[in-house]
């Protein structure tokens, strides 16, 4: 089986479906659903097999090795059969967003639209928010099909505009309804189900990089530390999700008694690099506003840790340096 080089993850899974890397096996099928339901694509005739064979071997084939590719494209299994394929389109990888293609097998769509476009709409989430960390993800439809819309809001995509006469259709023209889904990062409360993840980032090398605390962490020591942490009434602890509710990092406020508010926080290994500890920084601000009044935010920083400095100074901490240490602090009066 191909797989895609940008990618660490290639299958998606939940109960009986599937996405796999797009198999060239299923080709032909795909060509056939393609032409069958051509009144609703971006496809100005039908295909043959000379071009299925072309675009498999010439644009499908190169997808694999690419960093950034344009499209993912996958097959979509039940119990292992083919019964449709799509994946996400027209990627752009610096604003983190991508459309969603998909087709089923023709015989299918009578009977059972809502059960698998519900199914697959719930393992592209997986790719697009888990794997890809992207920012949103949305569909561009004709305007001749109600009832794909009612499928996308009960998985919580929104209406988000209607195009209107955007698009010629067999003479007349129509209208394109663009309907989307945001990866919202929130917190949730941390609890003692997340012993054993928040002891995986705290001996994770990559993570604590920049932690004032170098030392060995053995697994008790962390668990008595941890559920003081969450036992604690001077102590703000969250768990940093996305929309499909999967851990990101987390991010505590430690109080002390003249109400100031050390902050700290990590995002996992895997998602750096994506904007999260900004985002979180920002949630937690919020949420500390919320909770009480007159304090002052302060953030312990490294020199050589680049990346929180510069979080800091965009959401404007005020700065001190000392002794390899930036200390940043901003105060809240209400």
């Amino acid at each position: 089986m191909n797989k895609y080089k940008c990618i660490s993850q290639n299958e998606f899974a939940c109960a009986e479906y599937k996405l796999v890397p797009i198999r060239f096996e299923d080709r032909l099928d795909i060509m056939n659903w393609r032409n069958q339901q051509i009144y609703h694509l971006r496809q100005s005739k039908p295909l043959t097999k000379e071009d299925q064979d072309n675009y498999f071997n010439t644009i499908v084939s190169k997808l694999f090795d690419e960093t950034s590719p344009k499209q993912l494209l996958f097959s979509f299994l039940e119990k292992d059969v083919c019964i449709g394929y799509g994946g996400l389109v027209h990627i752009n990888w610096i604003d983190k967003h991508a459309e969603i293609s998909f087709i089923m097998n023709t015989k299918l769509e009578r009977d059972n639209f809502e059960k698998y476009w519900s199914a697959y709409l719930n393992l592209i989430k997986q790719l697009a928010f888990n794997e890809l960390c992207l920012h949103k993800i949305f569909t561009y439809a004709f305007d001749i099909r109600p009832h794909l819309y009612n499928v996308l809001e009960k998985n919580d995509f929104t209406k988000e505009v209607q195009l209107k006469e955007h698009c010629r259709f067999n003479g007349e023209y129509k209208d394109v309804v663009i309907h989307s889904l945001i990866n919202k990062i929130h917190l949730r409360p941390i609890n003692l189900g997340d012993l054993n993840l928040t002891y995986e980032w705290a001996i994770n090398p990559t993570i604590r990089k920049y932690s004032f605390n170098q030392g060995t962490i053995v697994f008790e020591e962390h668990k008595n530390w941890f559920e003081k942490k969450i036992n604690d009434k001077n102590t703000y602890y969250y768990i940093i999700t996305n929309h499909l509710n999967n851990p990101l990092g987390s991010v505590r406020i430690d109080k002390d008694e003249s109400n100031i508010c050390t902050i700290s926080y990590l995002i996992d290994e895997k998602y750096h690099g994506n904007n999260y500890g900004l985002i979180s920084l920002r949630l937690i601000e919020k949420e500390i506003i919320n909770k009480l009044q007159n304090f002052t935010l302060i953030g312990l920083v490294q020199e050589e840790n680049i990346a929180s400095i510069k979080i800091f100074r965009k959401l404007n901490y005020k700065e001190t340096f000392n002794q390899n240490t930036y200390s940043f602090s901003k105060k809240y009066e209400n």
